[in-house]
């Protein structure tokens, strides 16, 4: 019998899709953790929320890589699906950031 081929997968844009969904993401984690040094900086600093900004921070630093891996990955003929680990670090980066950010408004 013959060799069964996969059909050559057609992109379209959804890879383009996704990639910019990717980095609005990005741009929006890092405009919060911009709000969160400025609300650090006008509160006078202070332990608890020096703190809550270096969370933030590295929050979005880890976001980021995350984020690069996956785009990285988009270029592929047929890219691998999000690992369940990758998709529980982003949700993890975005939730410590948001709980960060609320311990600083206090």
């Amino acid at each position: 019998m013959g060799r069964v081929t996969e059909p050559v997968r057609d992109p379209g844009l959804q890879p383009e899709r996704t990639r910019l969904a990717w980095r609005r993401t990005t741009l929006a984690c890092a405009v919060a953790a911009s709000l969160a040094g400025r609300q650090t900086l006008h509160a006078g600093g202070g332990p608890l929320p020096v703190l809550a900004l270096s969370l933030v921070v590295l929050s979005w630093l880890a976001f980021v890589a995350v984020a690069h891996h996956r785009v990285r990955h988009l270029h592929a003929p047929r890219p691998p699906l999000l690992t369940p680990r990758a998709a529980v670090a982003a949700v993890g980066c975005v939730m410590g950031a948001a709980v960060c950010g609320a311990a600083m408004l206090r």
